[in-house]
């Protein structure tokens, strides 16, 4: 494996972080870890609203949102970075302990849409969050084993001889349940226990999820790509911090306030009390409103001069699959950001919407592509429409471009993450 060290700190601070994130809770994590370093604020939601100026973060479960009113000024809007924390994987059931041909099995749920082939014959870690019962009282714990703890074996060609020919089938219910070990008393509870130093009794909930332990890489002979778990949408979530931390001192007393969601559940709708399409946002700008002493009128035209980006991953024209795309507009890996568009409103982009990140780019110096699915195929979405849908505020979506999307291992250029950040920090102070 190629040990050399990356030159591009972008680059490299997106490969710690997407180490650091196995779950959506530990990506949250590890993004307030940045933002408290640069001085700013949990809030605690039960609790009254700051009502002075500052730099804040608000946690929910698996989303984050962070904001500065530090010399901003409320009334004059928010610009948005709006991304998501989820990506699609195996997740384990509230029983999962499974024995068959004598192996012990965690039986799981296929979480999103996943790229399931990818996920055979990988050695796998366990993620996520547990509630344990300490001194009386729950207390919510994330657990990351990195560990090759999980495997999930694919049929010798032997036992299915027409897999070249005819193509993999594989059923979620059957086959893609991991086995763990031989020994015919291996819990799943018994195990996190010894883990997380407590009794399996004392074990009460949990949400946990497997990952790839295969660390991120550079790879080709000009060490042009990064292949790497959670690209979609680790790499917008780093991006978005990493834009907010750049402008943060940037005082502007009439700019608008710079913001970003992090937001989970996006991979399954986004409905949830932590999703885009929830009110978390919603409640969070009403509230920074009204601590800067705004009223309803007031907060309703600060929405109408805001801007939210929908940052996500964007497909790169496959080069074996090149007839899948439309054909006037290839995108290629590293050629530069890439601005989504749909007729259909899969995407939220609009004209207004991009323009101004035409010339947030050109002023930027980085490249700009144009994405438009082929209208035989249906297209994806983002939160884009969901966040411009609930609330009025003009969006654009815009991503960076990937190959094997939804795979257990994504492909990217290495350019491409560091001109993106530098695009959103140019767009968080327009």
């Amino acid at each position: 494996m190629d040990s050399r060290p990356i030159d591009d700190p972008v680059l490299a601070d997106l490969c710690a972080y997407i180490e650091a994130s196995p779950s959506p809770f530990h990506a949250v994590a590890a993004a307030v870890d940045r933002l408290v370093a640069a001085g700013f604020l949990p809030v605690d939601e039960r609790l009254p609203w700051p009502d002075g100026p500052g730099r804040h973060l608000v946690v929910r479960d698996g989303s984050l949102i962070a904001f500065s009113t530090e010399g901003h000024r409320v009334g004059s809007g928010f610009r948005i970075i709006g991304a998501h924390t989820d990506s699609p994987n195996l997740r384990l059931r509230p029983r999962p302990d499974r024995r068959r041909a004598g192996m012990a099995q965690l039986a799981v749920e296929i979480y999103g849409g996943v790229l399931l082939n990818s996920w055979l014959d990988r050695d796998l870690g366990l993620s996520g969050r547990v509630v344990i019962r300490r001194d009386g009282l729950p207390s919510v714990e994330l657990l990351a084993i990195d560990e090759p703890l999980l495997r999930v074996p694919q049929l010798a060609i032997h036992l299915d001889r027409s897999i070249n020919a005819e193509g993999l089938r594989l059923d979620p219910q059957n086959h893609l349940t991991p086995v763990w070990g031989l020994d015919p008393d291996l819990g799943l509870a018994e195990h996190l226990a010894d883990r997380l130093d407590c009794g399996p009794g004392d074990i009460l909930a949990w949400e946990l999820m497997t990952h790839d332990l295969t660390p991120p890489t550079v790879l080709g002979a000009d060490r042009s790509m990064l292949a790497s778990a959670r690209l979609d949408n680790l790499l917008s979530c780093h991006a978005a911090v990493t834009a907010l931390l750049r402008v943060v001192d940037r005082a502007d007393p009439e700019g608008p306030v710079p913001m970003i969601c992090l937001f989970d559940h996006e991979e399954v709708g986004s409905t949830s009390a932590s999703g885009a399409a929830g009110p978390f946002l919603e409640t969070v700008l009403e509230r920074i409103s009204l601590g800067a002493g705004l009223g309803r009128e007031e907060h309703l035209a600060a929405l109408a001069r805001s801007l939210c980006l929908s940052a996500d991953g964007a497909h790169a024209t496959h080069p074996n699959f090149p007839e899948r795309h439309e054909p006037n507009h290839h995108i290629t890996l590293d050629g530069g950001p890439v601005l989504k568009h749909n007729e259909n409103r899969r995407y939220a982009s609009d004209a207004p919407g991009i323009a101004l990140v035409v010339e947030a780019a050109r002023a930027s110096g980085v490249p700009l592509q144009q994405f438009s699915s082929r209208g035989d195929l249906p297209c994806g979405s983002t939160i884009g429409p969901i966040t411009a849908g609930r609330l009025g505020v003009r969006t654009v979506d815009l991503g960076v471009a990937q190959l094997s999307m939804h795979s257990a291992r994504e492909l990217c250029g290495t350019q491409d993450p560091a001109r993106f950040a530098t695009l959103l920090a140019r767009l968080l102070v327009e």
